[in-house]
């Protein structure tokens, strides 16, 4: 590959996805561009879940192509994939953490899976560190799941995924259940570190002022398929139902004044 080629992260070409008679996805494809955080939206049941499992190998795909970095991630062989799964984090809704293991211990989990010679001094080196990259206060590693809030537990799951200093990021509705507060301050978290780090992200989310917020563009999934992606501003310019009740309906509304503010605010500093 070469040129624009190089810039596709993740490529899925005509996947469809089914439970039974359920059919979820049907000939959906979508491209991910390399350094961009990539927002995926929906309604209830379009299976947005169901296509990041496909993409990190937790779904098989009925039909279809699925490559990440240039490699095809259907029908590979578990130790061949190794290598590719070594590039990418994942944070799972809820932050998906072992409640049995503090939060230093969560993080070590994939160091330990793919770095088994590692020592415990640097296991517990790297894991403080990455505490204190996803915004938790050093205190944090000693502590169990149950101790922490909702928005540190979110923060501790990204430490997890970010414990193999990946390429590629993967957020499943990363600020669902936080306040507006918690919500903002992931936001600007997660943007932060995209580009300090040059991460790109494939970022599931509900949230509009997320979407306004850090996203470059906006995946859309609707009628089992990928039915548009671009900017906020070209997807309103579509002439679709559920594209223009989202973006236009009392939420998008208060989302887009919301990012007005935020803009006139850069633009005073």
């Amino acid at each position: 590959m070469s040129g624009a080629e190089d810039d596709i992260v993740i490529r899925v070409r005509d996947i469809t996805n089914a439970f039974g008679a359920q059919v979820v996805h049907r000939n959906l494809s979508l491209d991910v561009r390399r350094g961009e955080i990539l927002g995926v939206v929906g309604g209830s049941g379009t299976g947005k879940s169901v296509l990041m499992r496909s993409i990190i190998g937790l779904q098989t795909p009925v039909e279809g192509e699925i490559e990440v970095y240039g490699e095809s991630m259907i029908g590979r062989d578990e130790d061949d994939a190794l290598a590719i799964r070594k590039r990418w984090g994942i944070l799972f809704q809820g932050g998906a953490l072992f409640s049995t293991l503090t939060v230093a211990e969560n993080v070590q989990v994939p160091l330990r899976e793919f770095y088994p010679d590692i020592k415990p001094p640097l296991l517990d080196e790297i894991a403080s560190y990455k505490v204190v990259m996803a915004g938790l206060p050093p205190d944090a590693g000693p502590k169990y799941p149950s101790e922490l809030s909702g928005g540190m537990k979110k923060r501790a799951g990204l430490a997890r995924a970010l414990a193999l200093d990946p390429d590629l990021l993967f957020l499943d509705e990363p600020t669902a259940g936080l306040d507006p507060i918690s919500a903002a301050n992931f936001d600007e978290l997660t943007l932060g570190l995209q580009k300090t780090l040059g991460l790109t992200v494939f970022l599931i989310t509900h949230d509009l002022d997320t979407l306004y917020a850090i996203c470059d563009r906006v995946a859309v999934l609707a009628d089992k398929k990928v039915i548009a992606v671009g900017t906020i501003d070209e997807l309103l310019a579509l002439d679709h139902e559920w594209i223009q009740e989202y973006f236009n309906g009392p939420r998008g509304r208060m989302a887009t004044a919301s990012a007005d503010r935020r803009d006139k605010r850069v633009e005073t500093r």
